[in-house]
């Protein structure tokens, strides 16, 4: 068996060193297996303001000869599903603000990346006959991946906690939301 890289353990330490707000959950996985000699992966499940619901995960693939397209050795792959309201679901800018979301946290947490790619993808469902639940439900998926540029991936793992509270449309920290008032 060879011995673990101490880029691999660096970057691992460096994930597990993210502290993410409370809302945030987030739990180490069982990594992909195939895609590269190492991995680590963490789930994450958080819960918005108005029950919106999302899931997520971050991969860290290391190959230490890299990989076509990848740019480096160390590679970043985010997953990220949420429900949508309808309202939201209709609006022909969701795609462009999914991306700005992921680029964003980036750009404000400070990490350094390349061969930033992904695509954002709406869904809706419906359903007919005996199947339970709502008639209709709309979905948002975010798949991006990107190079960074280094082992201290800390950066990088709290932009991921980040797009998962823009997703659900938690305030930044330290902001709170004001109830609506129901009018008596």
């Amino acid at each position: 068996m060879t011995p673990v890289p101490e880029l691999f353990r660096e970057a691992v330490a460096a994930l597990q060193s993210v502290r993410p707000r409370p809302e945030v959950q987030l739990e180490t996985m069982r990594a992909p297996q195939r895609l590269a000699p190492w991995s680590y992966a963490v789930s994450c499940e958080v819960s918005g303001p108005a029950d919106v619901l999302a899931s997520g995960r971050l991969v860290l693939l290391h190959d230490p000869d890299g990989q076509e397209g990848w740019d480096g050795v160390l590679r970043l792959v985010m997953y990220v599903r949420a429900e949508l309201d309808n309202e939201l679901a209709t609006d022909p800018f969701l795609p462009a603000v999914g991306w700005s979301w992921l680029t964003d946290a980036l750009e404000a947490s400070g990490a350094g990346w390349t061969a930033l790619g992904g695509t954002v993808t709406e869904t809706s469902s419906a359903r007919f006959g005996d199947i339970a639940g709502p008639t209709r439900t709309d979905d948002l998926e975010l798949r991006a991946s990107w190079t960074p540029t280094d082992a201290a991936l800390r950066a990088h793992g709290y932009a991921f906690c980040q797009v998962m509270a823009s997703v659900v449309g938690l305030p930044p920290v330290g902001v709170t939301l004001f109830e609506q008032r129901q009018s008596s």
